[in-house]
């Protein structure tokens, strides 16, 4: 399965809602957005404390942006992992696994 960019308006400025970054997210990032989400409203609940929200938010519209051209933030993750691996990186493995290598 790969993962295709969600059509949009143009950029996500900063300050983006939740449900604006959540839009602009693939599969799996939606997921993985919405889980997180949830936990930092937990969070927020308990603490009444909104920061880890805000974070969170900042986080994936971080990766909204760079899933709108999926080609290059492939390469750039495959980059990373290879500088946090020190090792190159297959040309045949999963997305997945190198994204996990490289810790994003």
């Amino acid at each position: 399965m790969t993962a295709e960019p969600v059509a949009g308006e143009g950029p996500l400025p900063r300050g983006a809602s939740p449900a604006q970054v959540r839009d602009r997210l693939p599969e799996p990032e939606r997921s993985r957005f919405l889980a997180e989400y949830e936990a930092a409203l937990d969070e927020a609940r308990r603490t009444l404390d909104l920061a880890p929200v805000h974070a969170s938010v900042e986080h994936y519209r971080a990766i909204a942006i760079l899933w709108m051209d999926p080609d290059r933030f492939r390469a750039a993750v495959r980059r990373w992992a290879e500088i946090v691996t020190e090792a190159p990186i297959p040309d045949d493995e999963p997305f997945e696994v190198t994204r996990r290598k490289a810790g994003i």
